[in-house]
């Protein structure tokens, strides 16, 4: 039985310089930050990135004429930027998706984006059970999904709770109420109260949810950050001269919104949030809690399935492989099919959560084959 004491080194060793090392190692690589942005085209998603990281480098894919008619499908856009900032150096990709929200019939509208999401965990668990991987292997799984709320809806809408509901069980996801500038001071606090009262009803899981591992600062960190939520934002590259002073804001009739002033909005405490106190544990998050519970569920079907089918004889094998001999092979039904990781997926392709099994299915067979090696 072994046992754990807690000794104090009188003279200096030196492994204090561990964070340093591993910091050193992030700037050299790089890290990556994967985001989705899912919410109704016009809602200011574009707009926000581009205030986030103050660079215009992401370009509206929204409907830019009220005439223009709205898109059959949810449609996935992805752009990819590396940023640099100091030493540090970031791969950010956004993932877009258009279309979301604009069908007449939007029942099952979630299921091109789980899919998605589904998709880059199944390509992430193929690369890391090659016999020869690389050494950093591509990380394409979704980090966060900011989910925008139209302003105008004053709280949930039934396809929200839906929605929410089945991205919380893939990915970390966070609400936040779009165009607050339309809100006065009294009606932004009641839909915020609105919506967090809906998440409470509903028991949708948002980010971040609490941790054994978390000590009491961070306790008090997430409390705090969950009682702001939804983030009531406003996004704007444009700048002011306001009392001898350059701001960054939105000018409306009745005056300047200063975006980082945070009387006015949580543009700031959203920020931070994403990219100062909870970038890492987004990524950590995504790689312990939603890929981990995907992996161990892929390779426990791959078990079962092996468990299920009976021994061949030889006998039958020995028919099976003069059959192969006799004919020729033909290709398979999934061969021939598209691309399970294609980017455009038709939303009305599916009328229920099986719309997710191509790609899991094909991603089964190619592990169960690697395994057998």
């Amino acid at each position: 039985m072994s046992k754990q004491q807690s000794v104090k080194l009188t003279d200096y060793v030196g492994f204090d310089t561990i964070a340093a090392q591993i910091g050193k190692k992030i700037f050299k690589k790089g890290l990556n930050f994967n985001i989705m942005l899912v919410g109704e085209s016009g809602s200011g998603k574009t707009t926000l990135v581009n205030t986030i990281f103050s660079k215009n480098f992401l370009e509206s894919s929204g409907r830019k004429q009220a005439a223009e008619k709205s898109r059959k499908t949810t449609e996935i856009l992805i752009t990819t930027s590396v940023l640099t900032e100091s030493n540090a150096k970031v791969r950010l990709t956004v993932i877009d998706t258009p279309g979301f929200g604009e069908q007449i019939n939007n029942e099952n509208c979630w299921v091109p984006l789980v899919k998605y999401i589904k998709d880059q965990h199944v390509a992430y668990l193929e690369n890391e059970i090659k016999p020869e991987r690389e050494r950093v292997i591509p990380d394409t799984r979704v980090h966060v999904c900011l989910y925008f709320l139209n302003s105008g809806y004053r709280g949930l809408r039934q396809i929200d709770i839906e929605v929410l509901k089945r991205l919380c069980e893939v990915v970390n996801v966070v609400p936040v109420l779009s165009k607050a500038d339309t809100l006065t001071v009294d009606e932004k606090m009641k839909v915020k109260e609105k919506v967090r009262e809906a998440i409470e009803l509903h028991r949708i899981n948002i980010y971040p949810q609490p941790n054994p591992q978390d000590d009491q600062a961070e306790i008090e960190l997430n409390n705090k950050v969950k009682k702001v939520m939804p983030f009531a934002v406003v996004g704007s590259n444009l700048t002011y001269e306001e009392d001898g002073e350059i701001i960054k804001g939105r000018k409306n009739p009745w005056g300047i919104i200063n975006i980082e002033n945070k009387d006015h909005c949580d543009f700031v405490l959203m920020r931070d949030f994403l990219l100062r106190t909870h970038l890492i544990d987004l990524v950590e998050v995504t790689s312990y809690k939603y890929y981990e519970s995907f992996r161990t569920e892929q390779l426990q079907h791959i078990r079962d399935m092996r468990g299920a089918q009976p021994a061949q004889t030889t006998q039958q094998a020995q028919q099976t492989q003069q059959a192969q001999q006799v004919q020729p092979t033909q290709p398979t039904q999934q061969a021939q099919s598209a691309n399970p990781f294609s980017i455009a997926i038709p939303a009305q392709q599916a009328k229920s959560p099986s719309f997710t099994k191509p790609s899991v299915q094909s991603s089964r067979k190619y592990i169960s084959n690697a395994l057998s090696k």
